[in-house]
């Protein structure tokens, strides 16, 4: 990999660009970019399962680490950038300073495409994403073992060995991995049953305790400046908001390492060392993974370990597979009836790439009234939940194998202790084709004797109640936020809907099109008249009472009237709308709540056009001729900006001035560019396909109507909502939504929904899975959402919530293009 050409690669079935391969970025090694390329493939099958289904934040030396004398200027990135392929996978986290989108390096094809951006270093926390797309529980612990001035691995050695025999007191292995830097990372599977906090209070008191008893060795206070000589042992890494370099990835050091595995007998070595790139993939392929018992991809496979040992699958029809085959949706159960040398019924529920298992001796219960033993059984493996036949006699559990009744369920709680699942079987099934919830407790941690394993017993549960009675139609009432428009308009005139663009229509060369900055706010058509301003949403909200600093508008208008198109928006720090901090506004209509909402998030109206002028319309212009009058018209300033037309083509070079526009907007951090027949009149309240906009990043307006109930910190509450489209008439259901929403978020999500209860689904299609548990709503809201894909079925893959949008209906919301 020695050219510096363009080459195009495909892996995993995605075509990667790859460039600048000759690139040193390793100046000291000479060890170039296409090297960091190479070495990732090499090491990717032992690096992904550690990564893989967590966030990832990424550390990039664009030119390369430098010298010993001149280092290097590397960058910390979370966001996922905006021209990133789709097709990486990817997880939105609220932060107090707004959302950040990471990727998910689940693949060698999104390590590879990371590694192209100089991609150097993988950090990821000690948890992993749940199946609703929220933080889950850690599921490893680590201590990070950080030599001060005067002190190096060998201490570090030293500490490590200190702690093992503490944590095998706590039935937890620890794994060594020198980090490619200065120190040592301990690593220790966990369960999941224990929080982020819990985690790091523990491993917090680990610290302090070894400090104590070896004061001239080891400081667990990050604070102190003393520690000439001494291992820091940090522990702060376990919590939720941290994250911690992934085994195997190189570090951005001077001299090019990676961090990587040990055993305990090389820990005692004098000449411990870092280890290159090159010592890495060789051990690799002489050892294998030795952290394949911590990543949860390996321990999947393993998890089959004990149910290949009790079978030969030479002498039995039961699928024995090598591996567990890659995790599913987790909603997958069977019951199976099994007539061996007692009759019985196996449950099974999906979990992690693997069938958990309990034998039911009396099946399942018939009613609440009573509780049935269940026997916690290996593991099996998925293809297992197909499985009918006849196991020879004399073979572990030898007899005739039916299905009972198989479906899909909902997860209440999946502990190491306590099970509570709602199950969805077929119409003729042994479930009788309704819903039905069950628990399953464990009462005995040991086996028995003589028992095959642990026991449990199995609850019938009541059904949660059914909501209550239908509201009246979105229609019938008024929207929540809607205000009398005559207290605050000037004027009884009409005012013009704004013209909509369509988005991704054809380009017609022979004409000449405008280019304009697409802007990530509420569109709002501005009346100035007699030295007051009234804001008009596109549904016909008055949003004037929202944004009283927007008044400043008629100083900078040249008439004595007009009516105006634009957009509202709210800027972050460097400049750039955020819808998010847009939200910290909308909807608000009292003084007392507006007044402090505007001291701590102003905003600004960034006009595009003119419809009116002392009472004549201008629609009928083309568009060159408004955009020439509003800036004529209108002088910016303070919250009124008239922004620029970026470019206008046609022929031959409207293809590169649009490609040159989105790239700009990219670099921007806008999301995207609206494109304008320059000939076209204004359509008021047509959508038309003069108008163009071209996106980054994919997003949808839905129509809400239903949500599901929380787990673990959402319990209680709304832990995702349904949503849908109209399309050919119909609202079609589109999917859930579970991310991107922070615990304020949620709070006022549920009370904006109170009261629009509804008995019945707004949705003709929605699946048994997710309505099983779902609280109907009057499809009265519309929000919006980022998403990666749209499914063969018409679901919205990886959507993340953006925030409520006031100004559309729900008839206006159908599927984008």
């Amino acid at each position: 990999m020695a050219s510096s050409a363009k080459q195009v690669v495909e892996v995993d079935g995605h075509r990667i660009a790859l460039t600048n391969l000759d690139k040193v970025l390793y100046p000291e090694d000479g060890f170039t970019k296409g090297d960091v390329l190479a070495y990732y493939a090499a090491v990717a099958w032992a690096l992904v399962p550690l990564a893989t289904g967590r966030p990832a934040t990424r550390k990039r030396w664009p030119d390369g680490v430098g010298t010993t004398g001149e280092p290097g200027h590397p960058f910390y990135v979370k966001n996922l950038e905006s021209h990133a392929p789709d097709w990486i996978h990817r997880g939105t986290i609220a932060h107090r300073s707004g959302e950040n989108t990471y990727p998910v390096v689940d693949d060698l094809a999104t390590l590879t495409w990371l590694a192209q951006q100089a991609t150097l270093e993988v950090h990821v926390p000690q948890w992993r994403f749940t199946a609703d797309g929220e933080a889950g529980r850690p599921d490893r612990l680590v201590l990070d073992l950080d030599p001060g001035e005067g002190a190096g691995l060998r201490e570090c050695a030293e500490v490590a060995r200190l702690l093992r025999p503490v944590l095998q007191g706590m039935d937890l292995e620890l794994f060594p991995v020198t980090s490619g830097s200065k120190g040592i990372h301990l690593f220790a599977h966990l369960s999941g049953r224990w929080t982020s906090d819990h985690v790091t209070e523990v491993a917090h008191e680990l610290a302090r305790s070894l400090e104590a008893d070896h004061p001239d060795l080891v400081v667990s206070d990050m604070k102190k400046a003393n520690r000439h000589g001494k291992v820091l042992v940090d522990w702060s890494q376990n919590r939720a908001a941290k994250t911690t370099l992934v085994p195997y990835s190189l570090r951005g050091t001077t001299h090019v390492h990676a961090a990587a595995p040990r055993t305990w007998e090389e820990l005692d070595a004098d000449d411990l060392a870092q280890l290159t790139p090159d010592e890495v993939v060789r051990r690799l392929e002489r050892d294998g993974d030795l952290l394949a018992d911590l990543a949860p991809a390996a321990a999947r496979r393993d998890a089959l370990t004990r149910y290949r040992s009790m079978r030969d699958a030479g002498r039995t029809p039961e699928p024995v597979p090598e591996a567990a085959p890659a995790r599913g949706d987790d909603d997958t159960f069977v019951i199976q009836e099994h007539r061996a040398s007692r009759l019985h019924w196996d449950f099974r529920l999906e979990r992690n790439g693997v069938l958990v298992s309990w034998a039911l001796p009396k099946g399942v219960p018939a009613s609440g009234k009573e509780n049935h033993l269940a026997v916690h059984t290996e593991d099996h493996p998925l293809e297992y939940a197909t499985f009918t036949g006849d196991i020879p006699k004399g073979e572990y559990g030898g007899g005739h194998v039916e299905t009972w009744d198989a479906g899909t369920y909902e997860t209440e709680k999946f502990r190491d202790d306590e099970v509570i699942v709602t199950l969805h079987g077929g119409k003729d099934g042994g479930l009788g084709g309704g819903p039905v919830k069950v628990a399953l407790i464990r009462t005995e941690r040991e086996k028995p004797k003589g028992s095959q394993g642990e026991r449990w017993l199995i609850h019938r549960m009541e059904l949660d109640p059914a909501p209550v009675a239908d509201q009246p139609a979105p229609e019938d009432r008024p929207h929540r936020n809607a205000r009398p428009r005559e207290p605050s308009a000037p004027s009884t005139a009409a005012t013009p809907k704004p013209m909509l663009a369509t988005a991704g229509a054809p380009l017609d060369p022979d004409e000449a099109w405008s280019i304009e900055m697409k802007w990530d706010g509420v569109r709002c058509v501005a009346r100035v008249e007699d030295g007051r301003v009234v804001l008009t949403s596109r549904n016909d909200l008055d949003l004037t009472p929202s944004y009283p600093e927007l008044q400043a508008l008629a100083e900078h208008v040249h008439a004595d009237s007009a009516v105006l198109d634009g957009e509202i928006v709210a800027l972050d720090a460097k400049g750039r709308p955020s819808f998010s901090r847009l939200q910290q506004r909308m909807g608000l209509t009292r003084k007392q709540d507006v007044e402090p909402a505007m001291r701590a998030q102003a905003v600004q109206l960034l006009l595009f056009d003119v419809l009116e002028v002392d009472g004549r319309a201008t629609v009928r212009a083309p568009y060159r001729d408004r955009r020439d009058l509003l800036e004529r018209l209108v002088d910016g300033g303070g919250p009124v900006e008239v922004p620029p037309v970026v470019a206008t083509a046609s022929g031959d070079d409207l293809r590169g001035a649009v490609d040159d526009a989105m790239a700009t907007s990219r670099e921007l951090g806008l999301e995207g560019v609206v494109v304008k027949r320059a000939d076209a009149p204004y359509r008021p309240g047509a959508r038309s396909k003069d108008w163009v906009k071209r996106k980054h990043e994919r997003q949808q307006e839905v129509v809400v109507g239903g949500w599901r109930p929380g787990h673990g910190r959402r319990e209680g509450g709304v832990g995702s909502l349904l949503v849908g489209v109209n399309e050919d008439g119909r609202l079609r259901y589109a999917g859930r939504v579970g991310t991107g929403f922070s615990d304020e978020d949620l709070d006022a999500i549920a009370a904006r929904l109170a009261g629009h209860d509804r008995r019945t689904s707004p949705f003709d299609d929605v699946p048994r899975a997710d309505a099983g548990d779902a609280h109907w709503v009057t499809p009265a809201l519309v929000g919006e959402v980022r998403f990666a894909e749209w499914t063969d079925d018409g679901r919205l893959r990886q959507a993340s919530w953006r925030g409520w949008r006031p100004d559309k209906r729900p008839e206006e919301v159908v599927r984008e293009s």
